[in-house]
């Protein structure tokens, strides 16, 4: 068995990890779909998770038979987003994890393919709970010249942790940021959309079914807490 790297700083994924979005994303996907009468795929579900609006919109307009442009349809996504967005909640067991690393002196940090924009959307409910991370990197940050699956996000976000990528561990939901995370030569979790195949997140180094059930002892970060019992 080989020995797992020391463990310094934690990196989150936000989509379908931190917040459920891809429900929101798939409904507005699908509203799409319906405006112009082409049957809504859910297969293309793999192939768009993890990456950006302009690559997502791209594969959806090819994939659905779409008659418009991929920046139309990137417009009409970021406008039902824009709408429907707000009311993403944390996925399980994101917000007890978090603080509870946080608590524990843990730097923690998101890199996610939302831009500027999309990510004020998402973030404005979960203020008080950003604050606990100490950066967030962005697919159009000035730091980051390609998106997943390529490593810029997680290379970014260890330069502004002060970290060595190889004591880093990546949480993610998507092949796409898995690849970049291994890229990044860092250590990865996959918590994958049931939806996907099991065998598209086998690059990561564990497969859980939510963050409820990381133990965080299991890579040398400080144990939960138990709960107290009355």
């Amino acid at each position: 068995m080989v020995a797992r790297p020391r463990i310094t700083h934690v990196i989150y994924d936000l989509d379908g990890l931190l917040l459920d979005t891809e429900s929101i994303n798939e409904a507005v996907n699908r509203a799409i779909a319906d405006r112009y009468g082409c049957a809504y795929d859910p297969a293309v579900r793999g192939r768009i998770a993890g990456r950006d609006a302009h690559t997502s919109s791209a594969i959806l307009v090819e994939w659905l038979g779409l008659p418009i442009s991929p920046e139309e349809m990137l417009q009409q996504r970021r406008s039902l987003v824009a709408q429907w967005q707000p009311v993403a909640k944390p996925m399980p067991g994101a917000v007890e994890l978090t603080h509870h690393l946080h608590r524990s002196g843990v730097p923690q940090a998101i890199a996610t393919s939302s831009s500027r924009g999309p990510f004020g959307w998402k973030a404005a409910p979960h203020r008080d709970w950003f604050r606990l991370f100490h950066c967030t990197v962005l697919s159009d940050d000035p730091g980051v010249r390609q998106a997943k699956p390529a490593p810029d996000l997680f290379r970014e976000a260890a330069r502004r942790l002060g970290a060595d990528p190889r004591h880093c561990l990546v949480f993610e939901d998507a092949p796409a940021g898995i690849e970049a995370a291994r890229a990044a030569g860092m250590s990865v979790i996959a918590i994958p959309d049931p939806a996907l195949e099991r065998s598209s997140v086998a690059q990561a180094d564990a497969i859980l079914p939510s963050l409820q059930a990381f133990e965080p002892a299991d890579w040398g970060l400080p144990a939960r807490v138990p709960a107290a019992v009355c």
